[in-house]
């Protein structure tokens, strides 16, 4: 027995507590949070008690009530103010007189010279009966009848048809031309409205609100007058004269609260807690206006600040020897957990490594305790026996696997990231290396220049485009020539180059040096290196006429070999490539078509390029069953290449007519008829299909 298997043999006895639910908590977790537990309601009740009893809540109420009086001295001020003004106007009502109404000109020099209480206004106006202006003083000066604000011919209006005296809303939107028109009837002898008075009041004048009356901006409180609609009268900051008493801190929540309940506060006043803000309310009567003081809390209470830190150092002195007490206790009790962590390290150092007995026996011991720390350690030792056993697996199959790659007669290198992982002795052979010279190399910094291309970025553009990649690749030996292979490439997992990527690679040195000779270049397409259409027509040529003469058509038929297929391929949606991307991404496309066919049917035919997206593959020898599955095989791989190109993608299609090569066929151009006869039944059937023909023979 291994020494793993026997660290696991050890702990396979039963832990305690499994008779428990599996959600409630091990005994370790239960020792910890009752210790925790403890130690937090101890502090909490200790640190409420002190806390409680230093605020004081009669210190509190007795603040409270000094911010309610001087808010109800403050509404009372401004009701004695609107009375005062009143009284001054009725003063002046009364020295008004029926014939002075009647005599302009007395009426001015009264007003401009005879009544000093015409001063204590900013402005004054004198209206008949009939609603005609006979005097608009503004500051001393006259003024035209029709320079009258219409929101106080409104008001001298209601005041001539009531008969009663009135005091005005806010007039204008700006805070320097904001005022307050006070208006008085004038009454004959008999009670009868013979006309009105009016005097105004600009809304920062002495006589009214005068910015003095606010204490200076402070953000610890705030003397704030404002209207029943919310509209701001006074502010210690003068930026927010008019503005909004909603947008206040504290007190927009109080206003909102007050105006859906649509009561006013009493003129005795009303305070309230509103979040970190204390807010005192108080109206003025007759102009319904309120006044409100806001103050932050703590500010309020910075006299009781000295108190409440004493008692908050107690509290904290006791809540400290309480959490040393807890994390001395909860010490002692994770004590296991400490000699885990210290055995957990040993394995981490070591790098998962097993050792033998004797320097087992050296390392610290897996620390026993009763619940979590016994059930860790012993998941950690069949774990760690896990690992020796995947290990040995893992070391088995690279074995095998090199072997595999010692003996395969072709060149196989598998990468990931592009450095080679492993690689076969005849890929080592064909480049003059040693297998540990190319382990963790790049296998595309191998690749030789070729006429001043970066055939490297070739190869990357070509995996990005079909995922694969396969192709002809100069490659640099060990000892500075250049090898010349077929290299295909592809990842070990589709879809997932991640994983990695297997290459192969095929000496064809020879093979390109005969492609440049001038004969090769008469009998092959330049474009995709297949045949040409003349050298496709020749070999079918020579392989009808070798049947011919080979054996009767009769005992061929007997002998159930395979006469041969052809196939005519053409590829669907061709053009909206060519359209879409251009023709040089057509010439790729069709490189690489190319490339697919002579990969599946390089030992077993040949194929070749008729012209356009039109290909032909010729199967010697292959029965009709084998050339249908040939024909599906190729269909497939183009139904699942998706190329992409310039940040698109792009599905094609193959159309596939196929004909079987019956005894007796001599005709050349008829066996490529009958072909791309049934590759058009094929697209005319809706594309992508294989479809069989027929071409009888000539007797």
């Amino acid at each position: 027995m291994t020494p793993p298997e026997q660290a696991a043999a050890l702990w396979d006895r039963e832990p305690e507590d499994m008779g428990a639910a599996p959600w409630f908590p091990g005994p370790l977790v239960r020792k910890l949070l009752l210790v925790a537990a403890l130690a937090i309601v101890l502090c909490g009740s200790l640190s409420a008690w002190w806390v409680s009893h230093a605020i004081g809540q009669d210190a509190m109420d007795r603040l409270v009530s000094q911010q309610n009086d001087e808010v109800e001295l403050v509404a009372r001020l401004l009701a004695s103010k609107i009375e005062q003004s009143q009284k001054v106007l009725a003063s002046v009502a009364d020295s008004i007189t029926p014939e002075l109404l009647d005599s302009p000109a007395s009426l001015e020099w009264l007003l401009q010279q005879g009544l000093p209480a015409v001063r204590f206004f900013d402005a004054m106006q004198v209206a008949r009966k009939d609603g005609t202006l006979s005097i608009n003083l503004r500051y001393g000066r006259l003024a035209q009848a029709s320079d009258l604000d219409p929101a106080e011919r409104d008001y001298l209006v209601r005041t001539l048809l009531n008969g009663k005296p009135l005091v005005s809303g806010l007039i204008s939107s700006t805070a320097a031309d904001a005022r307050v028109m006070f208006t008085m009837p004038l009454l004959r002898g008999e009670g009868r409205v013979m006309g009105a008075v009016a005097g105004v009041l600009r809304l920062q004048s002495q006589g009214l609100l005068p910015h003095s009356l606010a204490l200076p901006d402070r953000g610890d409180s705030r003397l704030i007058v404002f209207t029943r609609d919310g509209v701001i009268l006074s502010h210690p900051s003068l930026e927010r004269v008019l503005g909004q008493v909603s947008d206040e801190p504290g007190l927009g929540e109080v206003y909102a609260r007050w105006r859906g309940t649509d009561q006013p506060p009493a003129v005795g006043g009303m305070t309230q807690l509103q979040g970190s803000h204390v807010v005192s309310l108080a109206s003025v009567p007759m102009p319904q206006w309120l006044v409100a003081r806001v103050s932050d809390a703590q500010t309020m209470l910075e006299p009781l600040h000295g108190a409440q830190r004493r008692a908050w150092w107690l509290a904290a002195e006791v809540t400290g020897a309480v959490c040393v007490l807890a994390l001395a206790a909860m010490v002692w009790l994770a004590r296991p957990l400490a000699l885990l962590r210290r055995r957990a390290r040993v394995v981490l150092e070591s790098d998962g490594r097993l050792h033998g007995a004797d320097e087992a026996a050296a390392d610290p011991p897996w620390p026993r305790a009763s619940g979590e720390v016994d059930d860790v350690a012993r998941a950690c030792t069949r774990l760690l026996a896990g690992q020796y056993q995947d290990r040995r697996s893992v070391q088995t199959l690279q074995r095998q696997l090199q072997a595999l790659l010692d003996h395969v007669p072709l060149g196989i290198a598998l990468t990931r990231a592009e450095h080679v992982e492993a690689v076969s002795l005849q890929a080592c052979r064909l480049l003059g290396y040693e297998p540990a010279q190319l382990q963790g190399r790049n296998l595309l910094a191998l690749l030789a220049s070729h006429e001043g291309v970066d055939v490297a970025q070739q190869v990357h553009a070509e995996f990005a485009a079909h995922g694969v990649f396969d192709g002809e690749l100069p490659l640099l030996r060990q000892d500075g020539g250049t090898l010349w292979a077929h290299v295909h490439g592809q990842p070990m997992l589709a879809g997932d180059p991640g994983r990695g990527q297997v290459w192969t690679l095929e000496d064809c040195t020879a093979e390109r040096e005969a492609r440049l000779q001038q004969a090769w270049e008469r009998t092959h397409d330049t474009l995709t290196q297949l045949l040409d259409r003349s050298e496709f027509e020749r070999r079918l040529q020579v392989l009808l006429a070798e049947r011919a003469q080979r054996v009767p058509q009769a005992s061929s038929a007997l002998s159930g070999e395979g006469g041969g297929v052809l196939l005519f391929l053409d590829l669907d949606h061709f053009t909206v490539v060519n359209d879409a991307a251009g023709r040089d991404v057509g010439d790729a496309v069709l490189r690489h078509l190319a490339r697919l066919l002579e990969a599946e049917v390089r030992q077993t035919g040949w194929a070749a390029r008729l012209g356009g997206d039109e290909f032909a593959v010729l199967l010697p020898g292959a029965t009709l069953a084998r050339g249908q599955a040939m024909a599906e095989r190729l269909r497939a791989a183009v139904e699942a290449w998706e190329p992409a190109y310039q940040g698109r993608g792009f599905t094609l299609g193959l159309s596939i007519g196929l004909v079987p090569l019956v005894p007796g066929l001599r005709d050349v151009a008829a066996v490529l008829h009958a072909a791309d006869m049934a590759c058009y039944a094929a697209k005319r059937a809706g594309r992508n299909r294989v479809h069989l023909g027929e071409v009888r023979a000539v007797a």
